[in-house]
């Protein structure tokens, strides 16, 4: 939504319940209880399932995928048989979020977590979800799972995050969804002034905080991947390319040659959703052919900064049947 002085303004108003380990919101951590639901489109959404599969919850946590469009009602089911998601039996998220309350009055948003015995939404807060997903499930974290929270490192891992969403998640849009010039150019500036920060904090280091990939790595990267494709032409971000800054894009290429990252990114869904359904800013509809994606495969140089990617555990297996993306790869 834009708001007064033509601001972009998020509604950050999530469902507040939490799937915990002791279930003190009524929803206690359970394997095959819940389904996550994302669009591959979507950068939050994309979020939920990177950390799904660096911790290894597939086989306890279900993935239902919608199409990468959707109309002012609902993401929906498109990609599935029939139109619908096969283990919730529903059309449209939208469903799963009146089961929980008949009125809900706000966006129909991805990622969702859907309880599967009734159908209805537990949250939608990425934010915490994500949190969730390495605290409260650790006892069905894959033997191996990285730490994405450590204890040590929270506070800055917090600070940075909190950072890259002001200013770089939520500032795409921002700028791309600015009513007036004053706003975009004020969310313009503030993008390139972190994109310029992030720059000089990893210039000598592999990951954000710390000698390891952590949250706040996983939360960069699902913008960073997407600006070349979207963010830079269609949401007027357009002072440089990723790919004309070399720090950044060596980074962002480290992590989607890397196991959990890349593979959960389908550019061709990511491209259809922002170019379709934004027709303030695109009337058109046309989706852009390019940009050329073959440079995301080509050597980084980021290993000679040292750094351990998992810590001491190690890569996640391979996307399992159903949930894989179009390679890059000739």
């Amino acid at each position: 939504m834009t708001a007064d002085k033509g601001e972009f303004k998020r509604d950050q108003n999530y469902l507040p319940d939490r799937i915990t380990a002791d279930g003190r919101d009524g929803w206690p951590v359970e394997p095959g209880r819940y389904r996550l639901v994302i669009a591959r489109a979507c950068p939050w959404a994309n979020r939920a399932s990177i950390v799904r599969r660096l911790l290894g919850l597939e086989d306890v946590l279900s993935m239902g995928i919608c199409g990468p469009t959707h109309d002012q009602r609902s993401w929906t089911f498109d990609l599935d048989p029939g139109g619908r998601d096969p283990v919730l039996g529903i059309e449209r998220l939208q469903e799963a979020f009146f089961k929980r309350d008949p009125q809900y009055p706000r966006g129909i948003t991805v990622p969702a977590i859907v309880d599967v015995p009734t159908g209805k939404v537990v949250t939608n807060d990425f934010k915490q979800m994500t949190l969730d997903l390495s605290l409260e499930w650790r006892a069905y974290h894959r033997e191996g799972a990285p730490d994405l929270y450590p204890e040590p490192l929270r506070d800055e891992i917090d600070d940075v995050a909190d950072k890259v969403f002001h200013d770089v998640n939520n500032g795409v849009y921002k700028a791309g969804f600015a009513g007036t010039q004053e706003a975009y150019e004020k969310a313009y500036n503030a993008l390139f002034a972190r994109l310029d920060w992030l720059t000089e904090r990893l210039a000598n280091q592999r990951f954000l905080v710390g000698d390891t990939i952590t949250e706040a790595d996983v939360r960069l990267f699902t913008t960073l991947v997407r600006f070349d494709a979207v963010y830079h032409g269609h949401f007027k971000c357009n002072r440089q390319k990723l790919t004309e800054m070399p720090v950044l894009w060596a980074y962002t290429r480290d992590l989607f040659q890397t196991p959990g990252f890349g593979d959960t990114i389908d550019f061709d869904q990511v491209k259809e959703h922002y170019y379709v359904v934004h027709r303030s800013i695109n009337p058109t509809g046309v989706i852009p052919a390019g940009p050329d994606l073959s440079g995301w495969l080509t050597p980084h140089g980021r290993e000679e900064l040292g750094g351990r990617p998992f810590g001491d555990g190690t890569p996640p297996a391979p996307p399992i049947e159903g949930e894989r993306v179009p390679s890059l790869a000739a």
